[in-house]
């Protein structure tokens, strides 16, 4: 999409390749609804359906045809023991189901810092510049691309904190996609 939102938050923010989200998050509407049941009622469905329609759309881009490992954004310990798994994973695993070939790696690891961005709005969110990812075996990733996978960007603060932990790695390229962009 030629001026797209996703991409233009990290202008001069981060090197992203390429940037898309699947839908539009919109309080009240149905992808709300979605989100919600995937990440508070454990409807693991919901995160697959999403990963699956993400994965039918990228594996029709030749932009993100070069993808060599999809990077869920890791949860909190804590948050991964309440809800017995990371909805960016689900996503990432719906994903393969319709793009065959490329692999999940899990090297990148949140900090446990007890801090979460959910109930903060625009503002809060992007004053957030602790680190919060630390890596695993950066070697692995050292000259792949990489996809990141989240559920929802709002501000980009998370990815970015991500891109910055995944760029000691010097991978070749580092892209996005998330299931939904946040538009209030």
């Amino acid at each position: 999409m030629q001026d797209n939102a996703v991409e233009k938050i990290f202008w001069g923010r981060t090197k992203i390749a390429a940037a898309g989200a699947l839908l539009f998050f919109t309080k009240d509407s149905i992808v709300q609804v979605l989100i919600f049941e995937l990440k508070y009622k454990q409807h693991k469905k919901a995160g697959l359906l999403l990963g699956n329609l993400i994965g039918m759309e990228l594996s029709k881009l030749k932009k993100f045809n070069s993808i060599d490992f999809l990077i869920p954004i890791p949860i909190s310990a804590k948050k991964a023991r309440s809800r017995s798994f990371n909805q960016a994973q689900i996503i990432c695993e719906g994903i393969l189901q319709f793009w065959p070939g490329k692999k999940i790696t899990n090297n990148l690891k949140k900090i446990n810092t007890g801090l979460t961005q959910t109930h903060k709005d625009r503002v809060q969110r992007g004053m957030t510049k602790l680190p919060i990812f630390y890596l695993q075996r950066p070697e692995v990733l050292c000259n792949k691309n990489l996809l990141l996978v989240d559920d929802v960007v709002t501000t980009g603060a998370t990815i970015e904190s991500a891109c910055i932990c995944l760029e000691v790695a010097k991978p070749k390229t580092i892209s996005l996609a998330t299931a939904a962009y946040t538009l209030n």
